[in-house]
This record gives structure tokens, sequence and C-alpha cells, in this order.
């Protein structure tokens, strides 16, 4: 995607380094790699940023700081301002998914505004913006940290730009491990054999006259899992260390 469809995020007045290194972190987990920072409080470079941003270095080796919010957005056609409380100020509010479409259609630098953890943004913050951006959390609890508020937003720029390209390649599912197919039927007899036989020397199958229908239930439970080849294997190894007397075992060296 060209640079004018990435939002710029501002954090006015973060407190911690901690957060912006986090925020930093949500960025980059969805190709955002454009941070400015208004009168960071512990000041910029913060020491606490690099650990907290879990290899986003990108970000913070690029962030640029500025004294006032309107400096910070001087170059933006488009401003969002991130609050869930009522301000003095009437503009449009919309939600993340609004904001990403309209970072993907209006043409023009957009900035999106995230206020200092304890206190949100300013009025006059909020008066430079074009509209409201608020997610819909519960009114009883709404409380979101900074790194958790610009995940939010950066995944819904990133989840409508994919749905309005018709594409969902744009980012990379975390990898699957690979898994191994089921264990073929004669290896799970010889697991249900293996457990019969040890069971019948600890008199499980008693009594007899229920013996039948608690080997279908021991069946039951052991071919339900799906078991793979590696795991009867695991377990028939338990079993044979079980059978053994305790004056046979050996120590055990982990591989």
């Amino acid at each position: 995607m060209a640079d004018l469809n990435k939002p710029v995020i501002v954090l006015v007045c973060p407190q911690l380094g901690e957060n912006i290194g986090k925020a930093a972190r949500a960025m980059l987990n969805f190709g955002l790699t454009e941070m400015r920072l208004v009168s960071p409080r512990d000041g910029w470079p913060n020491p606490s940023a690099g650990p907290a941003a879990a290899g986003a270095d990108i970000v913070l080796e690029q962030a640029k700081v500025y004294t006032t919010t309107a400096e910070a957005v001087a170059d933006c056609a488009h401003v969002h301002a991130t609050t869930v409380r009522k301000r003095g100020v009437t503009k449009p509010v919309i939600g993340p998914d609004e904001a990403g479409r309209q970072v993907h259609t209006l043409a023009g630098r957009h900035a999106i505004l995230f206020g200092p953890e304890r206190s949100g943004l300013e009025t006059e913050d909020v008066a430079l913006a074009r509209n409201i951006l608020t997610v819909p959390i519960n009114p009883e609890f709404g409380s979101l940290n900074l790194a958790q508020a610009v995940i939010l937003v950066a995944y819904e720029w990133s989840r409508m730009g994919r749905e309005m390209a018709g594409a969902g390649d744009t980012l990379v599912q975390p990898t699957l491990e690979d898994t191994l197919p089921p264990a073929p039927q004669d290896e799970l007899e010889g697991m249900i054999a293996h457990f019969e036989k040890l069971l019948e020397t600890r008199n499980y199958f008693f009594p007899h006259s229920r013996a039948e229908a608690t080997r279908r239930t021991l069946r039951g439970l052991l071919t339900k899992p799906g078991w793979n080849h590696l795991e009867v294997r695991t377990l028939r190894g338990i079993l044979s260390s079980l059978e053994r007397p305790p004056e046979e075992q050996e120590p055990v060296t982990p591989s």
C-alpha cells in the first residue's frame, strides 16, 4: 500500500517509555511505522521503550518529537482523535472500521491521535480533529491501555484495506505447526492391548460381568483423541515403564 494510505500514529504526551514501546510493537504488527510523539513526559529517546517494543525498533528509531499537537499534524489533511469521553466539541463520531475506510479512500495524510494514559486527549487536541474515533466497549469499564487502543485502530485499518482490495494475503497468518496424521489402526490396537494387559494384572476388569463393557469404554477413550504414531509410541513407552518393577527401573536421561 502507498505511504499515503498509512496513517500517522500520534501519541500526545505519553507518560511511560514502556507504553511507547508497546504501541510501536502494535503498529508494526500491522505494517505501520510512522510514530510521532508530542512532548513525551520522560523525554526522548527513552531507554524503557526498546525492550517493550520487542523488535519494533524501526518504529522507535524513526519516531519524531514535536512540542505541540498542532505541529505534529501540520502536514495532515485528516485528523482523527481517539476518545471515549464526551467533549464540549461537536464533531462526527466514527468507529475504527470507518476510520480505516477513510484512511484508504480520502486523499491526503491521515493522523490518529492518542492521548496520555491517565487522562486522554485534552479538548484543545480534540478540537484539531475532523472527527472523534471511539471504540464501542463496555460503558461500565471503558479502560483501554495505550497499546490496546493502537492495535485496535491498526487492525481495523489493515482489515478494511484488505477488504476493499479484495485481497487476503496482505498479512501473513501465524505459522501453524505441522500436524501428523492419526496412527494406523494396528498401532492403536497394539496400544489398547498393552493397556488391557497391564490393567488385567491390577484386576481392573472386575467384576467379570462388566468386563466387556469396561473394555469397550476403554477402547472408546483411547481411540477418541486421534493419536499420531509418535504419541502412541510415547504412551507405549509409559506403559512399558509401568510394567517393570521399581527395582528394575533405570534412570531415563532426557533427550
